[in-house]
Parts: C-alpha cells; structure tokens; sequence
C-alpha cells in the first residue's frame, strides 16, 4: 500500500480514546449549551493508493472546508470548472459494483463509499476531498485508513449547528430477496444487514451496530470489501477490478478465504456490507436519526432507499439537533452472529 504507513492493529484502535478530547474549537459563535456543531478537518491530509477498477495510482488529498459546505469531490485533474462533485443522493449515478457520483458535466468520481463511512461515523460535514482521478484509491479494502487519516489531521467544531435528518415514517424499497428499509428512531443511526451466500466460507451471517465513533472503530472499520473468484475472473475479463488483489480485498472459492491472513472478524463480510451501507445513507447530505435494515440490500438499493425517504417531505424532517439526538442509546451495542450450519440456496 503506497504513501500511507500506519499500523492498522495497533496504533488505529488506540487512537479512539484520545480523539474526542483533542478535537479543536476554533472562532465557536453562540450556540445553545448541548447543540450539535458542524465539524471539518484541523488540517489537510494525503495518501496514495491504487483504484480498485482501474488499478490507476491515485493520491487522495482532505481538506477543511467551511461551514455548509457539505462533502465536496475535487477532480484535481480536470481543469475547468467542472471538476467538484458535491455529495447528494441525486448525485449517485451507479450502484452495481461500488458508489459512484457524478455531477452535470460528467465528472465522475468512483468507490467513495468507504471513505463516505468514515466521514459518517467520525462527524465529518463540511470537507474537500481532491482526487486526481476518477477512483478513490482502495487502500486496504476497509474504511480503517480513512479513519486514520481523519485521527491524524485532527477535527474542528464550528461555528455553526449541525443538523440532521430524522426518519418520520418507514420508508422500504423490495426487489425479490433484497430489502433496505428506514424507520423512525428516537436517537441515533442504528443498522442491521444480513447476507446470505452459497460459497460457504461466507453463508448466512448478520450483524447490528449502533453508529457511533467507538463502535464504527472497532466493529466496522476494518471489514474488508469481498468477492468470489468465479465474480473475479469475470470482472477482470471486462476490463474491471484491475487494481483489486489479496492486499485490499478477501477473495473467497467456495469454502476457502484465499488471503493467507484469513479474516479480520469472523463475520467480516456482513461487517463489511453494514460499512458499505452506513457510506450510502451518508449520501443523504446529513446524518440520518433513525433505524436501517438490509437483506442482500446493494449500494444501488441503498441509494433507492435514501431517494425514496426524501422524495416525500413526510418522510422525514430535517432539524437542528442536540448532542444526544446523534447518539446511541446508553453506550450503544454491536451485535454479530453467523449461521454456520446454513447454506444458501443461491448467493
């Protein structure tokens, strides 16, 4: 992995106690005691990996932004006018194999999913994010990284309050075994996902994570993206996955997890997919309050999902909110299981 050292199973997890002490408070108007302020980055940050399709180098740069901002891509290699891509639902043009936005010239901006989770579960509102290219680099597969690098360029709460988006009735998108729904919570974000595969290295498995930056750390984070080989073959005889390899992805053959290292956690693929849709629903432009569930549910039905919750303005109100409005109940929980007895009909 180029341009980044860090030791993901050490120095990553240690950082979770020290971080919420040192975010920064920088020019803070008036804000009522306990209201949640917009946050962004201390300081810019780079790295340099790989994209996972094309297996181009690309160097990722973060950068502070002011507040209502949002989340801005920048296409530092398109030099016109056209090169920032500001992150919406609406901006979502593909879903089949990872997130890609677009924005109405045709700038695109591929695989932000991972990057989209750790912005989602550290707080992150208002930032730049400078791509030379049309990938965000894969780095190791997982959102750790970027949650390394956000730990190292620091956090900043600003000036104005944040605001997020609260579920109001239960919106459901259905096509056959996939299911991705939202409904209302009274704090928080909370997801369930469950998969269920016929390669029995991964079968049927589930898991429930309350987001919050402790628990993302250290229960998601570091859930690699996965494929099976069969998928594999096909995608590289496309002109795809050209960048992927044993480094930033599990590849699994029927019942072996071809990486040497094995897994991560025992439930890393469901893991993953709870990762992946924490990304998508961060598409909204805000943090969302309230309950997600998937079954087999991909980034384009994630994206479904989040456009159906705000076609509708009884879907949903979008409020200025408290500290504890964001947070989990009590200290929040995870929860993993998987059946090992069970195989999938079909994957």
């Amino acid at each position: 992995m180029d341009g980044l050292n860090y030791d993901i199973d050490t120095s990553f997890e240690d950082r979770s106690s020290s971080r919420s002490s040192s975010r920064a408070k920088a020019g803070l108007g008036v804000i009522a005691s306990g209201i949640a302020r917009q946050h962004t980055l201390k300081t810019a940050i780079s790295c340099t990996g790989v994209g996972v399709h094309r297996g181009r180098e690309a160097t990722l740069t973060l950068r502070p932004a002011p507040v209502d901002t949002g989340i801005v891509f920048n296409r530092t290699d398109i030099l016109d006018d056209n090169a920032a891509i500001r992150v919406s639902a609406q901006a979502v043009i593909d879903g089949r194999l990872c997130t890609t936005i677009a924005n109405e010239a045709g700038a695109t901006v591929s695989t932000v999913e991972h990057l989209m989770a750790a912005f989602a579960a550290q707080g992150i509102d208002n930032v730049i994010v400078d791509v030379n290219g049309p990938e965000v680099p894969i780095m190791d597969g997982s959102a750790a990284p970027f949650v390394f690098l956000i730990d190292c360029a620091g956090v900043v709460d600003q000036a104005l309050p944040r605001k997020a988006i609260r579920v109001r009735k239960a919106v459901t998108v259905v096509e056959g075994p996939v299911l991705a729904s939202l409904m209302p919570a009274e704090r928080g974000l909370s997801v369930d996902f469950e998969i269920d595969f016929a390669a029995r290295a991964i079968g049927r498995q589930g898991c429930h994570v309350d987001l919050t930056p402790d628990l993302f750390r250290a229960h998601i984070a570091r859930a690699r993206t996965f494929g099976l080989r069969s998928d594999v073959d096909m995608m590289r005889a496309a002109g795809l996955g050209l960048g992927g390899s044993l480094e930033n992805a599990v590849v699994v053959d029927d019942d072996l997890i071809l990486n040497d290292e094995g897994l991560r956690y025992e439930e890393e693929f469901v893991r993953h997919k709870a990762l992946d849709a924490i990304g998508d629903l961060y598409m909204a432009g805000a943090p969302i309050i309230g309950r997600y569930h998937g079954v087999r549910s991909s980034h384009a039905h994630n994206n479904k999902l989040v456009r159906a919750l705000l076609a509708d303005p009884a879907n949903y109100s979008l409020e200025t909110v408290d500290e504890t409005d964001l947070a989990a109940p009590g200290q929040g929980r995870f929860d993993g299981w998987r059946d090992t007895d069970r195989i999938a009909a079909t994957a």
